[in-house]
């Protein structure tokens, strides 16, 4: 496959970006987007040029790293996958890509395609824990009873992990779906109960100051999150919130 690839290359956030255009050739359908991408910066080190900044570390659709907005779509055409499970195969022979960072106020660019996520860990060390005194105090998980629907429910907001592709997919940059599901997780369970109040006050709080904007319904954020977190969090998220509201 011959592709034509239009990257924003932006040298740091001081600095103002453009879209270079490149050419990359004989690429193998079987590949990933980012060994694609892999064999676009070896061309460009043996032609002395500085090579695509990327994100990525697992490489296996786990930790959310490897975020591009690939032809105006969160981690590219395909469903339920990140970027680096994305396969060449989606594409043509002849395509033109044009590849991004994610776009939002609260995601700051830091490099070409590499964005400051670390809004997000803020959101959830404002209260996306438990706090647990073990001190003598330990008691078996399984001893306290948790309804099968409530335990599946905090599973499937669980495994959000943060890539920030609802962020990307919303015209608003709304983060309420990774909040509400770091929210969820621990509001349809027990343990969470002692800081429930506490916790949406403080995440949602948070959240705001990060300059993300707020959910307007849209649905994309569901449609391009690779884990399928479902716009169900954001509504228990909004009931949590205005219950501890008004305590």
């Amino acid at each position: 496959m011959n592709l034509t690839l239009k990257i924003w290359r932006q040298k740091n956030a001081d600095t103002k970006g453009k879209v270079v255009t490149y050419q990359v050739a004989d690429i193998s359908p079987d590949m990933s987007f980012l060994e694609m991408m892999d064999v676009l910066n070896e061309q460009l080190i043996d032609k002395g040029d500085e090579p695509v900044a990327f994100d990525h570390d697992c490489r296996e659709g786990i930790c959310g790293a490897c975020s591009l907005q690939i032809n105006g779509e969160p981690h590219g055409p395909d469903r339920g996958i990140t970027t680096c499970q994305l396969h060449m195969r989606r594409f043509k022979d002849g395509d033109t890509i044009v590849i991004e960072p994610f776009r939002a106020k609260a995601f700051p660019v830091i490099k070409d395609l590499v964005v400051d996520r670390s809004s997000f860990d803020r959101i959830q060390q404002a209260g996306g824990y438990i706090s647990v005194n073990t001190s003598g105090n330990t008691q078996d998980a399984n001893s306290i009873p948790i309804e099968k629907d409530n335990a599946d429910m905090s599973f499937y907001a669980a495994t959000c992990i943060g890539c920030g592709a609802c962020v990307a997919a919303c015209k608003n940059a709304s983060a309420m779906l990774f909040t509400s599901a770091k929210v969820s997780q621990f509001a349809l369970l027990p343990q969470g109960e002692v800081e429930a109040d506490r916790r949406v006050l403080q995440m949602v709080e948070q959240m705001d100051k990060e300059g993300f904007g707020n959910c307007t319904n849209t649905g994309a954020c569901e449609i391009e999150c690779p884990k399928g977190i479902s716009l169900e969090n954001i509504a228990r998220m909004n009931r949590e919130y205005l219950k501890a509201s008004v305590k």
